[in-house]
């Protein structure tokens, strides 16, 4: 675990998760794939910062990482979908095992630039959903007080594209003291960041191979019996 490029880390108490237990257990055959999306076009953008310290993390927990730049992306419907940021935004999506998604806190909400991200994402993409059983990690910055309006908001579409969204989230309040020169103090806000990367690693290593068996639903059991049913009897 290459700790180089982590000088707020206390070495003697940054574990990550136990790969060894998951290699006995058959979910550590590949590092996790993480996709990390963030909110601001901005040069000096906080919620860019925050995600590559998120970044940084997770490469030390021996995952791979993918960053979006969304600079480019046309608005939701403005395309039919064959734009090439929409395209390189839905490879990566199907690409991952994982996001984070960290968004700027602008009138209240998550910004624009997050929510078409998010909408270029679709629930269906021929016969695969590129979002359905992914594990995701959210966080949030904001300009004055602490604030979790942009990650509640973000919790809602996780769940409705049906991600395993982890419980432990991040806000960063005043995020304008909490960096320098692009880099996160130490300091309990980036300690929790640690804590939501460790658990989103974990979580992802949880889900290997049991996306199917957590995500089986009767109600589809119910509506694919049906459907058989139908072209059964269309064909008699």
């Amino acid at each position: 675990m290459d700790l180089s490029d982590l000088p707020n880390i206390d070495p003697d108490r940054f574990n990550g998760p136990d790969v060894d237990f998951l290699k006995l257990s058959g979910a550590a055959d590949h590092a996790p794939r993480i996709l990390l999306l963030y909110g601001s076009l901005r040069d000096n953008s906080y919620s860019r910062f925050a995600a590559e310290e998120a970044g940084r993390l997770l490469n030390a927990m021996g995952c791979e990482t993918r960053f979006y730049n969304p600079r480019g992306l046309p608005q939701p419907d403005d395309d039919d979908g064959s734009h090439e940021k929409v395209t390189e935004l839905r490879d990566l999506a199907t690409w991952s095992e994982g996001m984070v998604w960290s968004s700027p806190e602008r009138h209240g909400a998550m910004t624009g630039i997050m929510k078409s991200q998010i909408d270029w994402l679709p629930l269906k993409m021929g016969g695969v959903r590129p979002t359905q059983g992914k594990t995701l990690a959210l966080m949030q910055v904001s300009g004055g007080s602490q604030s979790f309006n942009a990650v509640n908001q973000m919790r809602i579409l996780g769940r409705w594209m049906r991600m395993a969204t982890i419980p432990n989230q991040s806000s960063v309040p005043k995020a304008w003291s909490e960096f320098e020169n692009g880099r996160m103090k130490p300091g309990p806000l980036y300690s929790r960041i640690v804590d939501v990367m460790e658990e989103l690693v974990k979580f992802t290593y949880l889900m290997r191979g049991r996306t199917d068996y957590m995500l089986d639903r009767y109600s589809e059991r119910v509506e694919t019996a049906a459907q058989v049913r139908a072209r059964v009897n269309k064909t008699d």
